[in-house]
Protein backbone atom coordinates (compact mmCIF):
# COMPACT_ATOMS: atom_id res chain seq x y z
CA UNK A 1 0.00 0.00 0.00
CA UNK A 2 0.72 3.54 -0.51
CA UNK A 3 0.01 6.62 1.73
CA UNK A 4 -0.67 10.67 1.21
CA UNK A 5 -1.49 12.67 4.20
CA UNK A 6 -4.85 14.51 4.78
CA UNK A 7 -3.34 17.61 3.81
CA UNK A 8 -2.21 20.51 6.14
CA UNK A 9 -2.09 17.71 8.86
CA UNK A 10 0.44 15.24 10.06
CA UNK A 11 -2.31 12.60 9.50
CA UNK A 12 -1.37 9.51 7.08
CA UNK A 13 -4.06 7.66 4.81
CA UNK A 14 -3.83 5.06 2.33
CA UNK A 15 -4.11 5.76 -1.15
CA UNK A 16 -7.21 3.63 -1.43
CA UNK A 17 -10.21 4.44 1.12
CA UNK A 18 -12.15 1.39 1.97
CA UNK A 19 -15.85 2.96 1.10
CA UNK A 20 -18.49 0.94 2.89
CA UNK A 21 -21.71 2.18 1.49
CA UNK A 22 -23.18 -0.93 0.23
CA UNK A 23 -22.77 -2.64 3.76
CA UNK A 24 -26.44 -3.39 5.54
CA UNK A 25 -28.38 -3.41 2.51
CA UNK A 26 -26.43 -4.91 -0.43
CA UNK A 27 -23.91 -6.55 2.40
CA UNK A 28 -24.29 -8.17 5.40
CA UNK A 29 -22.96 -6.87 8.71
CA UNK A 30 -20.83 -10.09 9.05
CA UNK A 31 -19.78 -9.10 5.14
CA UNK A 32 -18.53 -5.63 5.80
CA UNK A 33 -16.55 -6.87 8.82
CA UNK A 34 -15.20 -9.40 6.79
CA UNK A 35 -14.04 -6.42 4.19
CA UNK A 36 -12.45 -4.42 7.13
CA UNK A 37 -10.56 -7.25 8.11
CA UNK A 38 -9.12 -7.86 4.63
CA UNK A 39 -8.54 -4.40 3.80
CA UNK A 40 -6.49 -3.66 6.94
CA UNK A 41 -4.13 -6.61 6.34
CA UNK A 42 -3.38 -4.79 3.14
CA UNK A 43 -2.59 -2.18 4.76
CA UNK A 44 -5.93 0.34 4.20
CA UNK A 45 -6.12 2.77 6.80
CA UNK A 46 -8.34 4.95 5.82
CA UNK A 47 -12.75 4.00 5.75
CA UNK A 48 -15.26 6.40 4.93
CA UNK A 49 -18.48 6.33 5.64
CA UNK A 50 -21.74 8.40 6.82
CA UNK A 51 -25.05 8.70 8.37
CA UNK A 52 -27.08 8.36 5.49
CA UNK A 53 -25.44 4.93 4.47
CA UNK A 54 -26.85 2.41 3.19
CA UNK A 55 -27.66 3.67 -0.17
CA UNK A 56 -30.34 3.89 -1.39
CA UNK A 57 -31.40 5.43 1.93
CA UNK A 58 -34.53 4.08 3.69
CA UNK A 59 -35.90 5.33 7.42
CA UNK A 60 -35.86 1.40 8.45
CA UNK A 61 -31.69 1.24 7.52
CA UNK A 62 -30.98 4.88 9.04
CA UNK A 63 -27.44 4.82 9.80
CA UNK A 64 -26.81 1.01 9.62
CA UNK A 65 -23.20 1.15 8.09
CA UNK A 66 -22.00 3.01 10.84
CA UNK A 67 -23.65 0.30 12.92
CA UNK A 68 -21.95 -2.08 11.45
CA UNK A 69 -18.61 -0.33 11.49
CA UNK A 70 -18.91 0.47 15.32
CA UNK A 71 -19.31 -3.20 16.11
CA UNK A 72 -16.18 -3.82 14.33
CA UNK A 73 -14.10 -1.54 16.48
CA UNK A 74 -15.47 -3.25 19.51
CA UNK A 75 -15.21 -6.70 18.26
CA UNK A 76 -11.63 -6.06 17.06
CA UNK A 77 -10.22 -3.20 19.22
CA UNK A 78 -8.66 -1.83 16.52
CA UNK A 79 -10.26 1.75 16.36
CA UNK A 80 -6.96 3.35 16.94
CA UNK A 81 -5.69 1.84 13.48
CA UNK A 82 -7.86 3.48 11.41
CA UNK A 83 -8.27 6.88 9.89
CA UNK A 84 -12.63 7.22 10.38
CA UNK A 85 -14.55 9.62 8.22
CA UNK A 86 -18.25 10.01 7.85
CA UNK A 87 -20.68 13.00 7.14
CA UNK A 88 -24.12 14.67 7.75
CA UNK A 89 -26.34 14.12 5.64
CA UNK A 90 -27.75 17.63 3.51
CA UNK A 91 -31.28 18.96 2.92
CA UNK A 92 -32.95 17.29 0.62
CA UNK A 93 -36.63 15.52 -0.41
CA UNK A 94 -35.18 12.02 0.19
CA UNK A 95 -33.51 13.06 3.93
CA UNK A 96 -36.47 14.22 5.62
CA UNK A 97 -36.44 11.29 7.68
CA UNK A 98 -33.47 12.28 8.80
CA UNK A 99 -33.99 15.90 9.46
CA UNK A 100 -35.13 18.84 7.68
CA UNK A 101 -33.45 21.44 9.44
CA UNK A 102 -30.19 21.73 7.37
CA UNK A 103 -26.86 22.64 8.74
CA UNK A 104 -27.95 24.29 11.62
CA UNK A 105 -26.04 24.02 14.30
CA UNK A 106 -28.45 22.51 16.30
CA UNK A 107 -28.58 19.35 13.50
CA UNK A 108 -24.64 19.25 12.81
CA UNK A 109 -24.39 18.63 16.90
CA UNK A 110 -26.96 16.34 16.40
CA UNK A 111 -25.75 14.91 13.84
CA UNK A 112 -21.96 14.37 15.38
CA UNK A 113 -23.34 12.81 18.61
CA UNK A 114 -25.24 10.02 16.79
CA UNK A 115 -22.63 9.33 14.46
CA UNK A 116 -19.98 9.17 17.69
CA UNK A 117 -22.49 6.51 19.29
CA UNK A 118 -23.36 4.62 16.44
CA UNK A 119 -19.72 4.14 15.64
CA UNK A 120 -18.45 3.52 19.18
CA UNK A 121 -15.59 6.05 19.16
CA UNK A 122 -14.98 9.23 21.15
CA UNK A 123 -13.83 11.33 17.65
CA UNK A 124 -14.26 10.99 14.16
CA UNK A 125 -10.81 12.02 12.05
CA UNK A 126 -12.21 13.97 9.40
CA UNK A 127 -16.19 15.09 9.32
CA UNK A 128 -17.97 16.20 6.24
CA UNK A 129 -20.81 17.92 4.55
CA UNK A 130 -21.85 15.46 2.26
CA UNK A 131 -23.37 17.54 -0.37
CA UNK A 132 -23.98 21.55 -0.34
CA UNK A 133 -27.71 22.56 1.58
CA UNK A 134 -27.55 25.62 -1.15
CA UNK A 135 -29.46 24.92 -4.44
CA UNK A 136 -26.63 24.16 -7.19
CA UNK A 137 -25.63 22.22 -9.60
CA UNK A 138 -24.24 18.37 -7.81
CA UNK A 139 -25.20 14.38 -7.90
CA UNK A 140 -24.93 14.89 -11.99
CA UNK A 141 -26.76 17.72 -12.58
CA UNK A 142 -25.64 19.45 -15.68
CA UNK A 143 -25.88 23.37 -15.23
CA UNK A 144 -26.91 25.58 -12.98
CA UNK A 145 -30.14 27.32 -12.11
CA UNK A 146 -30.30 30.31 -9.51
CA UNK A 147 -32.64 30.56 -6.65
CA UNK A 148 -33.08 33.84 -5.88
CA UNK A 149 -34.70 32.61 -2.19
CA UNK A 150 -31.37 30.45 -1.82
CA UNK A 151 -29.49 32.75 0.62
CA UNK A 152 -27.20 29.75 2.13
CA UNK A 153 -24.11 31.45 1.94
CA UNK A 154 -24.88 33.41 4.71
CA UNK A 155 -24.61 30.73 6.90
CA UNK A 156 -20.87 29.28 6.16
CA UNK A 157 -19.79 31.11 8.74
CA UNK A 158 -22.07 29.60 11.63
CA UNK A 159 -21.42 26.50 9.89
CA UNK A 160 -17.40 26.78 10.85
CA UNK A 161 -18.45 27.76 14.06
CA UNK A 162 -19.93 24.94 15.00
CA UNK A 163 -17.18 22.59 13.65
CA UNK A 164 -14.70 24.70 15.68
CA UNK A 165 -16.35 23.94 18.71
CA UNK A 166 -16.49 20.05 18.15
CA UNK A 167 -12.89 20.30 17.62
CA UNK A 168 -12.45 21.69 20.58
CA UNK A 169 -14.51 19.46 22.57
CA UNK A 170 -12.68 16.57 20.94
CA UNK A 171 -15.23 15.21 19.02
CA UNK A 172 -13.96 15.74 15.50
CA UNK A 173 -10.02 16.12 14.39
CA UNK A 174 -10.52 17.99 10.44
CA UNK A 175 -13.09 18.85 8.20
CA UNK A 176 -13.76 18.50 4.81
CA UNK A 177 -16.16 18.99 2.05
CA UNK A 178 -18.34 16.79 -0.28
CA UNK A 179 -20.30 16.91 -4.06
CA UNK A 180 -19.05 20.85 -3.45
CA UNK A 181 -18.33 23.28 -6.36
CA UNK A 182 -15.39 25.17 -6.85
CA UNK A 183 -17.14 28.49 -6.01
CA UNK A 184 -18.44 27.26 -2.63
CA UNK A 185 -15.40 24.90 -2.20
CA UNK A 186 -13.36 28.87 -2.54
CA UNK A 187 -16.05 30.68 -0.05
CA UNK A 188 -15.10 27.78 2.73
CA UNK A 189 -11.33 28.72 2.36
CA UNK A 190 -11.85 32.61 2.29
CA UNK A 191 -14.10 32.46 4.97
CA UNK A 192 -11.51 30.14 7.27
CA UNK A 193 -8.70 32.56 5.81
CA UNK A 194 -10.34 35.76 6.95
CA UNK A 195 -11.31 34.03 10.40
CA UNK A 196 -8.29 32.26 11.31
CA UNK A 197 -10.11 30.91 14.24
CA UNK A 198 -12.08 28.85 11.94
CA UNK A 199 -11.37 25.58 10.77
CA UNK A 200 -9.96 25.15 7.29
CA UNK A 201 -11.73 22.15 4.91
CA UNK A 202 -9.08 20.09 3.94
CA UNK A 203 -10.54 17.39 1.45
CA UNK A 204 -13.40 17.33 -0.78
CA UNK A 205 -15.21 13.87 -1.57
CA UNK A 206 -16.23 14.34 -5.37
CA UNK A 207 -16.59 12.02 -8.34
CA UNK A 208 -14.08 11.68 -10.30
CA UNK A 209 -13.55 8.67 -12.97
CA UNK A 210 -12.44 7.85 -16.30
CA UNK A 211 -16.20 8.58 -17.31
CA UNK A 212 -16.44 12.23 -15.12
CA UNK A 213 -13.29 14.21 -14.81
CA UNK A 214 -15.09 17.41 -14.65
CA UNK A 215 -13.26 17.87 -11.21
CA UNK A 216 -10.26 18.76 -13.66
CA UNK A 217 -12.33 21.72 -14.77
CA UNK A 218 -12.06 24.32 -11.68
CA UNK A 219 -11.59 22.20 -8.98
CA UNK A 220 -7.96 20.58 -9.76
CA UNK A 221 -6.64 24.11 -9.36
CA UNK A 222 -7.90 25.06 -6.54
CA UNK A 223 -6.57 21.25 -4.78
CA UNK A 224 -3.69 21.55 -6.19
CA UNK A 225 -3.20 25.72 -5.25
CA UNK A 226 -4.62 25.50 -2.18
CA UNK A 227 -4.06 22.03 -0.82
CA UNK A 228 -7.29 20.65 -0.16
CA UNK A 229 -7.22 16.68 -1.48
CA UNK A 230 -9.85 15.01 -3.45
CA UNK A 231 -11.11 11.68 -1.92
CA UNK A 232 -12.83 9.95 -5.22
CA UNK A 233 -15.75 8.58 -5.01
CA UNK A 234 -17.46 6.29 -7.62
CA UNK A 235 -13.88 5.80 -9.81
CA UNK A 236 -15.60 2.76 -11.30
CA UNK A 237 -18.79 4.51 -11.97
CA UNK A 238 -21.17 2.46 -10.36
CA UNK A 239 -19.49 -0.64 -11.18
CA UNK A 240 -19.65 0.65 -15.36
CA UNK A 241 -16.35 0.37 -15.57
CA UNK A 242 -15.56 -3.05 -14.59
CA UNK A 243 -17.24 -3.84 -17.67
CA UNK A 244 -19.75 -6.28 -16.01
CA UNK A 245 -22.71 -4.06 -17.74
CA UNK A 246 -21.50 -4.54 -21.51
CA UNK A 247 -22.14 -8.00 -22.42
CA UNK A 248 -26.05 -6.62 -22.60
CA UNK A 249 -27.47 -8.99 -19.93
CA UNK A 250 -26.98 -7.38 -16.33
CA UNK A 251 -25.22 -9.26 -13.73
CA UNK A 252 -27.67 -10.54 -10.95
CA UNK A 253 -27.51 -8.85 -7.43
CA UNK A 254 -25.48 -6.13 -9.19
CA UNK A 255 -25.95 -2.44 -8.02
CA UNK A 256 -27.69 -0.99 -11.23
CA UNK A 257 -29.28 -4.60 -11.41
CA UNK A 258 -30.56 -4.06 -8.66
CA UNK A 259 -31.64 -0.39 -8.18
CA UNK A 260 -31.88 0.65 -12.23
CA UNK A 261 -32.73 4.14 -11.62
CA UNK A 262 -29.16 4.71 -10.21
CA UNK A 263 -28.04 5.32 -14.28
CA UNK A 264 -25.98 7.79 -13.67
CA UNK A 265 -23.02 6.47 -15.94
CA UNK A 266 -25.04 4.68 -18.30
CA UNK A 267 -26.01 6.49 -20.94
CA UNK A 268 -24.96 5.88 -24.59
CA UNK A 269 -21.61 7.85 -24.69
CA UNK A 270 -20.74 6.63 -21.33
CA UNK A 271 -21.25 2.76 -22.60
CA UNK A 272 -19.49 3.94 -25.74
CA UNK A 273 -16.49 5.76 -23.58
CA UNK A 274 -16.54 2.07 -21.55
CA UNK A 275 -16.15 -0.09 -24.36
CA UNK A 276 -13.22 2.62 -25.79
CA UNK A 277 -11.57 2.33 -22.02
CA UNK A 278 -11.68 -1.69 -22.47
CA UNK A 279 -10.09 -1.65 -25.67
CA UNK A 280 -7.38 -0.08 -24.03
CA UNK A 281 -7.11 -2.37 -21.21
CA UNK A 282 -7.63 -5.67 -22.84
CA UNK A 283 -4.54 -4.27 -25.35
CA UNK A 284 -2.36 -4.11 -22.34
CA UNK A 285 -3.21 -7.19 -20.57
CA UNK A 286 -4.63 -5.35 -18.01
CA UNK A 287 -7.87 -5.54 -15.82
CA UNK A 288 -10.58 -3.04 -17.04
CA UNK A 289 -10.88 -2.35 -12.97
CA UNK A 290 -7.54 -2.19 -12.37
CA UNK A 291 -6.22 0.30 -15.13
CA UNK A 292 -9.09 2.56 -14.09
CA UNK A 293 -8.59 2.88 -10.29
CA UNK A 294 -5.22 2.99 -10.99
CA UNK A 295 -5.65 6.11 -13.24
CA UNK A 296 -7.79 7.78 -10.03
CA UNK A 297 -4.79 7.35 -7.68
CA UNK A 298 -2.11 8.28 -9.86
CA UNK A 299 -3.71 11.76 -10.06
CA UNK A 300 -1.57 14.46 -8.32
CA UNK A 301 -4.58 16.00 -6.76
CA UNK A 302 -6.13 12.91 -5.37
CA UNK A 303 -5.46 11.99 -1.45
CA UNK A 304 -7.02 8.92 -1.39
CA UNK A 305 -9.39 6.63 -4.04
CA UNK A 306 -12.57 5.69 -2.30
CA UNK A 307 -13.27 1.77 -3.48
CA UNK A 308 -16.19 -0.03 -2.37
CA UNK A 309 -17.23 -3.50 -3.17
CA UNK A 310 -19.91 -5.97 -2.57
CA UNK A 311 -17.72 -9.37 -2.65
CA UNK A 312 -14.55 -10.32 -1.55
CA UNK A 313 -12.85 -10.87 -5.12
CA UNK A 314 -14.24 -7.52 -6.15
CA UNK A 315 -12.24 -5.69 -3.04
CA UNK A 316 -8.80 -8.13 -3.53
CA UNK A 317 -9.13 -7.00 -7.59
CA UNK A 318 -9.86 -2.96 -6.29
CA UNK A 319 -6.86 -3.11 -3.77
CA UNK A 320 -5.05 -4.91 -6.48
CA UNK A 321 -5.08 -1.75 -8.55
CA UNK A 322 -2.32 -0.27 -6.32
CA UNK A 323 0.31 -2.24 -7.69
CA UNK A 324 -0.90 -1.43 -11.80
CA UNK A 325 1.50 1.09 -13.69
CA UNK A 326 -0.29 3.15 -16.47
CA UNK A 327 2.94 3.52 -18.94
CA UNK A 328 3.18 6.91 -20.55
CA UNK A 329 1.26 5.17 -24.19
CA UNK A 330 -1.31 3.73 -21.57
CA UNK A 331 -2.03 7.17 -20.79
CA UNK A 332 -2.30 9.04 -24.31
CA UNK A 333 -4.96 6.39 -25.18
CA UNK A 334 -6.84 6.94 -22.66
CA UNK A 335 -6.55 10.99 -23.01
CA UNK A 336 -7.32 9.84 -27.23
CA UNK A 337 -10.58 8.60 -25.41
CA UNK A 338 -11.37 10.90 -23.65
CA UNK A 339 -10.81 13.72 -26.22
CA UNK A 340 -13.28 11.99 -28.08
CA UNK A 341 -16.00 11.17 -25.66
CA UNK A 342 -15.26 13.53 -22.73
CA UNK A 343 -17.56 12.90 -19.48
CA UNK A 344 -20.31 11.35 -20.57
CA UNK A 345 -21.38 11.01 -17.26
CA UNK A 346 -21.16 14.09 -14.79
Amino acid sequence: MEYNYLPHTDIEVSKICLGTMTWGRQNTEEEGHDQMDYALSQGVNFFDTAELYPIPAQAERYALTETIIGNWFKKTGKRSEIVLATKIAGKAPFTKFIRETGFSRDSIVEAVNGSLQRLQTDYIDLYQLHWPERSTNYFGQRGYQPDPRDHWEDNIHQVLETLRDLIKEGKIRQVGLSNETPWGTMRFLEEGKVHPSLPRMITIQNPYSLLNRLFEVGLSEISMRSKIGLLAYSPLGFGTLSGKYLEGKPPENARITLFPNYNRYSGDNAVAATRAYKEIADKHNLSLTQMALAFVTSRPFVTSNIIGATSMEQLKENLGSIDTVLTPEILEEIETVHNRIPNPAP
